[in-house]
């Protein structure tokens, strides 16, 4: 059971590592952010993106549409926010 856990935490990270570079390219400018927080929102984009798509019985290609949509806004904001940051 161990086995499958980590398996799932590392299939997890994986989708979210994809998820948070497509979300980095759509996003149009330069993002003050790191890889480690393109992975964090990724994963966050894709775990969001995954509960919509479940409770709304979406299809696969659906979900992961979600899931970069959510994803892309959280580059955007989070990136924002960094700039905001940095300039005062």
């Amino acid at each position: 059971m161990a086995a499958m856990e980590i398996t799932g935490l590392f299939s997890g990270l994986f989708v979210g590592i994809v998820i948070g570079l497509i979300a980095r390219l759509l996003v149009p400018s330069m993002q003050p952010i790191g890889c480690l927080m393109t992975i964090i929102i990724g994963v966050i984009g894709g775990a969001l993106g995954a509960v919509l798509g479940s409770a709304l019985s979406w299809g696969f290609w659906l979900t992961f549409g979600a899931q970069i949509l959510i994803a892309t806004i959280l580059v955007a904001l989070v990136a924002a926010l960094f700039r905001r940051g940095s300039a005062a």
